[in-house]
Formats: C-alpha cells, structure tokens, sequence
C-alpha cells in the first residue's frame, strides 16, 4: 500500500510540473532581477523552479484589502520561501495551507498585560506574521522594496518562513528540528552566546552589528540571523562564525561559498 501511495504521489509531482511549470518569462526576471538568488547554479535554480511551482499547488496566496495578487507577485514570494528549503523538500512546509498578503503594513489589534496585570488594546505595526499551523501574512510594499534593491539583513519572507520552520517542533523557540548529523549542544551554545552578546550591546547602548530585533527573543534572533544568512552571509560569518556554521549545517546551503563564485 505505501508503494503505491509513493507511485500516485510521485505521479502527481510529475504532472504538476509537466502542465503547470511556472511560465519561463516571470521566472527569468525574478532570477536575474533579485539580489536573494545571485550565486545559484543553473541546477539550484531548476529545482528551486520545481519547488516554486510546487509550492503555488500545495498552498493558496490570498490578497486582502483589495490586493489582487498577480502571478509575478506569487512567483516572487513563493520562490523565497522555498530558497529556504532548497535542500530541505517542501515536506518541510507541511501542515498549513494559506499565506495572506497585505498591501502594506497591517495593523492589528491585540490585548497586553502589564506586570500589574492591567490588560490593555494596543495596536501593533507588523510587515510579517506566521501563525503555528496556520497562515503566513505578508507586507506586499516590503516585499517589492527588498525586491526592487539590496536589502542586507532584511527579507520579510525568509524572516516569517524561518519561523515557519522553527514552529515544526512546537512552539518558536529559536531551534528548529535539527538533523541527525548535527550537535544540538553545538547549537544551543553558538546561538546562546550570540543572542546574550547582541542583549549585552543594547544593554550598553552600543550599536549592534545585525538588526536589533533579534534581541527580542530567541525565535526572533533565530529569524534574523536567517536573514543574514540570505541576504548577507559574508556579515553574519564575519560577526558569528558558529552560528553561519550551525547555519549551514541547519539549510544544507553555504551562500558565502555561493555568492562568492559570481564573477
């Protein structure tokens, strides 16, 4: 029965992907036009494509706030979200279904507690938001803006798509489920030391070398350093070699080595 069950599935892929290939032009722009890609092979970017086109079956992209969302625009979005898991298969994304995208910022409104235990309505400004088991919500505005220039550091989808991961084992916590060939001692201490000396800088009103926001918690520094590791990775291995290191092992990707092979 399981074979079977394997055959029909790989039988799916097959026709996914046969009649329903992302179409060449958007791909090509996006691949040439965005700094998040630059050092991918010809092979990494096929099967990103085949990820890509996967992914837009396996999920559905919902606009609000009268946001129509174009085929470039699911092209985009779905194309960093599976650089994640280039190497990783999109099993990794199972589990939940719908990404909403905002033409903006959006601003919900959620209840506080203070240490008083005052509760209070206050309204938060967010450009992302991932949900355990449910939606990712994404800014379509810093999107574009990442995507039209070189943002280092910053990359809203990498940035909710790396809590996407880090929820697979329960709550975000900063570590995602590790493989079996890495040290979760290993982890925890490189990430441990890195989180407490960004804290420190702050505390001494120094100015830190990556966002600051990944101070805030562990899954936050976790997200963060993600970010870094896409979009600036010379940066992150230069401030943190452990954590790139962890990194690497976690994603199964080396951008420095990558990006360092563009002529």
């Amino acid at each position: 029965m399981k074979n079977i069950i394997k055959w029909l599935e790989r039988q799916r892929i097959r026709y996914t992907l046969r009649h329903h290939a992302i179409p060449w032009q958007p791909w090509s722009d996006l691949m040439h036009s965005a700094s998040v890609f630059e050092g991918l092979s010809a092979v990494d970017k096929a099967h990103l494509r085949e990820l890509t086109t996967l992914f837009l079956h396996r999920k559905t992209l919902s606009g609000v706030k009268g946001l129509n969302v174009s085929t470039e625009m699911a092209v985009a979005i779905a194309a960093q979200a599976c650089l994640l898991i280039l190497k990783l298969g999109l099993d990794y994304y199972d589990g939940w279904l719908e990404i909403v995208i905002y033409p903006g910022a959006f601003r919900p409104t959620r209840d506080t507690t203070d240490s008083a235990g005052i509760v209070s309505h206050q309204e938060q400004t967010f450009s992302g938001e991932s949900w355990s088991r449910g939606p990712v919500i994404l800014s379509w505005d810093d999107i574009a803006t990442e995507l039209a220039s070189n943002h280092p550091g910053h990359n809203v989808v990498v940035h909710e798509f790396a809590h996407k991961l880090d929820m697979l084992n329960g709550s975000a916590n900063g570590m995602p489920p590790l493989h079996p060939d890495m040290v979760r001692e290993k982890w925890t201490k490189s990430f441990s030391q890195a989180f407490d000396h960004l804290q420190e800088q702050l505390a001494h009103h120094h100015r830190p070398a990556i966002n600051a926001y990944g101070a805030t918690a562990p899954a936050e520094f976790f997200a963060v350093v993600s970010e870094y590791f896409f979009t600036d990775p010379q940066t992150l291995a230069h401030l943190s070699p452990s954590v790139y290191k962890q990194l690497v092992l976690f994603y199964r990707q080396d951008p420095v080595s990558r990006q360092a092979s563009i002529p």
